[in-house]
């Protein structure tokens, strides 16, 4: 049976997907403005990374704070409040004006915002049924293209005409409008409030963190996280100094992979509910091994080949995010949603860190300014893909497994506290 999206269902689809659109805009938009802050903060540049690196920290140790109390809420409410903390963050940066205070306001934007994504991917699995988060996953992972096609250069143009704290009053104003109209148009978001026991936060939390098939996708997501994470800090040096393409161009090869994932987020996520999300991620996996084996080795080549490698690289990575979000999503009871959504979130945040820390102790750069050893990142990301890939095969049968027992107990006549029944892919 074909499912159709309801037109509320589609006004949370695009409400989360500008929402995710901020977030991660906010996120991205600091490290291009370093070229501007250093100079205007009169800061350097280990202090400007700090500043970076203060985002991801606060961001993962509010995921761990949070993970405890965010089933015991109203979503909309918890969304409302994490995305206000958000936005006062997001104003404290654009009226920072010396290191000390960027540096605070980053830490409040990280403590906030940190939480939002685990509370988007909850509110999904809370509204929509599995057979249709394929396609919804696959319009809100666009923000993440959409930020580094529009928002980025967008944020640039504001910056260097307006000064460096434009863009983020830019984001301050964009975020009120979405803030409005959650207030306005989102409807409550509560009836995982009628399933959550009678538990203390801590024993919430606990039981969270040491449920044997919630580690099993804990595990998945950090490996994921690894791999990507150890390739990207070191895309852009390699681009230029290996393939020899000129700085002025990057911007051609970020617009066209950009444009081209926008386009092909949508898809993946219908062929994921179409054929079977496992089959996708898997796919993905595939495309993602090769297209970074071929990457990591290559030397110069013209411009189009490297446009070419670096979209086909896209569409594995988004085919691997989209699934793997909705195949997650499938593992906590629903009074569980928020809180392992929270605690996978931080796990992210400290996973991607880890990762890029790793990839700089791998990667040396020689004298003429080239990456050496850089196709070793690009077997650390096989070895990662293989494993979360195996990892992920369990994680769908277990899916199988527990939606063949729902259909067992509904043919039984049983009163479930589950929601419909999650059809095998």
């Amino acid at each position: 049976m074909t499912l159709e999206l309801s037109g509320y269902q589609k006004f949370v689809i695009a409400l989360i997907a500008f929402l995710q659109f901020t977030i991660i805009l906010d996120f991205m938009v600091l490290s291009p403005l370093g070229a501007i802050i250093i100079p205007a903060l009169h800061v350097t540049p280990a202090q400007f990374g700090l500043v970076v690196s203060v985002y991801a920290f606060s961001a993962g140790a509010s995921g761990l704070l949070a993970a405890g109390f965010t089933d015991r809420f109203d979503r909309k409410r918890l969304l409302l409040f994490f995305y206000g903390g958000f936005m006062l963050g997001t104003l404290l940066c654009a009226l920072a004006r010396s290191f000390e205070a960027l540096l605070i306001a980053r830490m409040v934007t990280g403590l906030f915002g940190g939480v939002i994504g685990s509370i988007v991917l909850a509110i999904t699995a809370d509204l929509f049924d599995y057979r249709l988060r394929g396609r919804v996953m696959g319009v809100v992972q666009t923000a993440f293209s959409a930020s580094n096609v529009l928002g980025i250069p967008l944020a640039l143009y504001l910056s260097a005409h307006w000064g460096w704290n434009s863009p983020f009053l830019l984001i301050v104003g964009a975020s009120s409008v979405v803030a409005v109209i959650i207030v306005l148009r989102l409807r409550p978001i509560d009836a995982h409030l009628e399933r959550h026991p009678d538990r203390s936060a801590l024993h919430h939390f606990v039981h969270t963190v040491s449920t044997p098939r919630y580690l099993q996708g804990f595990a998945t997501t950090g490996l994921l996280t690894v791999g990507g994470f150890m390739l990207l800090p070191f895309s852009s040096a390699f681009t230029v100094h290996n393939l020899r393409v000129p700085v002025a161009s990057l911007w051609l090869i970020y617009t066209v992979s950009g444009v081209c994932s926008m386009l092909t987020g949508p898809l993946i996520g219908i062929a994921a509910d179409r054929y079977g999300k496992f089959r996708v991620f898997a796919f993905g996996c595939a495309v993602t091994i090769f297209m970074v084996t071929v990457y990591t080795h290559m030397t110069v080549a013209s411009m189009g080949a490297i446009i070419l490698v670096s979209i086909l690289l896209w569409v594995g990575v988004s085919s691997r995010m989209i699934t793997a979000s909705a195949l997650m999503s499938a593992i906590p009871a629903p009074a569980d949603r928020g809180s392992y959504m929270a605690v996978s979130a931080s796990l992210q945040q400290f996973a991607g860190g880890t990762a890029a820390a790793i990839s700089g102790l791998i990667v040396a750069q020689r004298a003429d300014g080239s990456l050496a050893h850089f196709d070793v990142i690009g077997y650390v990301l096989t070895a990662t893909s293989l494993i979360s890939l195996s990892l992920m095969y369990l994680i769908q049968r277990r899916i199988e497994a527990e939606a063949a027992g729902r259909l067992r107990a509904t043919d039984a006549g049983r009163d479930l506290e589950t929601p419909a029944p999650i059809p095998a892919d």
